[in-house]
């Protein structure tokens, strides 16, 4: 994991080599989230360009299903029109069991083989997964997920602003008439991958094909206007922080100086403390400020005792 953050998320897998235990590993931290991203297998490449490869043939307007092997490929020849070409015409994957494929185009080579030219990874949209090429005569983008996921794992908030950063723009926009070879290539760790294959014109989904356009320029417009605000965002959202910091200091500071002023009325009161000094030591307590009567510094009055033993002497010479 720890390398894999390392190396960010340009490093690429060959399923085809790993062996069974990293295969292991490598399903494991796409379970966790990690972003994995694979390359077609060598030996399909190979056969690709050799030409050694069964085409099927895909027409215009019509799909096909079928469950192709891991690290494995099925090939279609899409045949096109003139009239076709100009309008346009898209190539779309899907797979209701939400297997991970990729959708292959290929060129024809010199030799008569066939070179690989563009690759889109299936992504999970809605209950399927999909992938998609759209040679409509615009600039259309792909999006690349795995474009900074550690970094936007680490940070929900750049998950946000880089969201719409995985935006790649297609190398190829239009088709000439002819054939054309596509693919449908397992990506699944260990089982094979069921899909669906279709080739469409353009021409039947005009207004589909304009809100296309107009929302690929709405999103690269998003894009470059949430580059410039996260900038704001990031200083606004340090002087949030600074003046919450502030805040907390503020409040605390008053709390302290209510508590001490409420330590400093308490300290007005009737009591006070006297302090005996006995040798070395000392020990003080609390009396009530009361002053003694006659003198006797305990403030008992002893004077009942006195009378009553005069009254008596008086008595007895009353009666001698």
């Amino acid at each position: 994991m720890k390398a894999l953050e390392n190396e960010g998320m340009d490093m690429e897998i060959d399923l085809s080599n790993l062996g069974t235990v990293n295969t292991m590993f490598a399903a494991l931290f796409s379970k966790l989230g990690v972003p994995i991203k694979t390359t077609v297998s060598p030996n399909v490449l190979e056969e690709a360009m050799s030409g050694t490869v069964t085409v099927r043939p895909l027409p215009v307007g019509s799909s096909a299903t079928g469950k192709v092997d891991k690290q494995s490929a099925h090939f279609f020849g899409v045949t096109i029109s003139e009239e076709q070409a100009q309008s346009g015409i898209v190539v779309r994957v899907t797979s209701a069991t939400q297997s991970k494929f990729k959708l292959l185009f290929f060129e024809q080579e010199i030799n008569g083989g066939y070179g690989l030219a563009l690759q889109e990874d299936s992504q999970k949209t809605g209950k399927v997964t999909s992938a998609g090429m759209y040679f409509l005569h615009f600039q259309v983008y792909r999006m690349d997920s795995t474009v900074n996921a550690l970094a936007m794992a680490k940070d929900p908030e750049a998950a946000f602003f880089k969201r719409l950063e995985g935006l790649q723009p297609c190398e190829v926009s239009a088709l000439k008439h002819g054939t054309h070879i596509f693919a449908v290539y397992g990506d699944n760790f260990f089982k094979p991958a069921s899909y669906t294959i279709e080739a469409m014109c353009a021409k039947s989904y005009e207004d589909t094909t304009q809100r296309l356009k107009e929302i690929e320029s709405k999103i690269l417009e998003k894009r470059n206007d949430l580059r410039q605000f996260e900038t704001e965002y990031r200083k606004a959202l340090a002087r949030f922080q600074e003046v919450t910091n502030r805040y907390t200091q503020e409040k605390e500071a008053v709390d302290d100086m209510l508590r001490e002023r409420d330590d400093i009325h308490s300290s007005f009161t009737t009591e006070r403390t006297i302090v005996n000094s006995v040798g070395a030591g000392s020990s003080s307590s609390r009396y009530p400020t009361e002053s003694p009567e006659n003198g006797n510094i305990d403030g008992k009055d002893k004077s009942g005792k006195k009378k009553w033993f005069n009254l008596n002497l008086n008595r007895s010479d009353k009666k001698a």
